[in-house]
Formats: structure tokens, C-alpha cells, sequence
């Protein structure tokens, strides 16, 4: 079965990055970005995303938003979210782990990092 991951950040240069070290890595998985949680959710909505990667701060809806609908779709769907952002005790991160979130990457980060972190999740 064909893993698809979104990754979604406002910033374009690291998706693009993102993307192309973990096509690098891991061949045979299928990378979809966006810019927007708006275009993103619409592609989990067609109900073949195996993972989303998101970033918190995001102009049109945050990464907290967008975690929250995709519960609401489908709560078994794996997210890992990102962030450049330290620990804040009335950060969106303590909300999104009281609400599931399993795993935050702090930016910057290796891509191998995270490409082992998606296989745990794919597992």
C-alpha cells in the first residue's frame, strides 16, 4: 500500500526541502504539500492520507485547527505537528496533547529525524 504524507507549512522553502529529502529517503512514499490547512484538509477529506505534518502558525487555519478536524474525520489518522515555538504552559502544543497529539517536532530539526518518527507512526 502506497503511504501518502501531507506536509503543511506556510513556509515555502521548507516543504519544498522537506519534500525533497524525504523523496530522497524514502522513495516510495508519495510527499503532498500545502501552504494552506484549507487545501490540505481537503486532500485528507478524500480519505487517502496516511499522515499529516503540520506547523502551528499558519495563516489561514492553525495547526491546532487543522488537527482538531482531522480528529473529526478520522481520529486514528496520525499528526505530528512542528513548531519554531519553546514550551508555553497557554501554548496551543499543551492543548493539542491534552486533546491526542503525540509528537512534536521542534524546528529546526533533521529530516531523518522525522522520517523515522513517521515510520513509527506508519507502523
Amino acid at each position: 500500500m502506497v503511504k501518502i504524507i501531507c506536509i503543511v507549512d506556510d513556509e515555502e522553502d521548507l516543504i519544498e526541502n522537506l519534500s525533497i529529502d524525504m523523496k530522497e529517503l524514502r522513495p516510495d512514499w508519495v510527499v503532498k504539500t500545502f501552504q494552506s490547512g484549507l487545501d490540505a484538509l481537503k486532500e485528507i477529506m478524500q480519505g487517502q492520507v496516511s499522515l499529516v505534518v503540520t506547523d502551528i502558525a499558519m495563516p489561514d487555519m492553525d495547526g491546532y485547527e487543522l488537527f482538531g478536524r482531522i480528529k473529526d474525520y478520522d481520529e486514528r489518522l496520525p499528526v505530528i505537528m512542528m513548531t519554531g515555538f519553546g514550551y508555553d504552559p497557554n501554548h496551543v502544543l499543551v492543548r493539542s496533547k491534552q486533546d491526542g497529539l503525540q509528537d512534536i517536532l521542534y524546528k529546526p530539526f533533521e529530516t531523518n529525524k522525522l522520517v523515522e518518527l513517521i515510520e513509527s507512526r506508519l507502523t
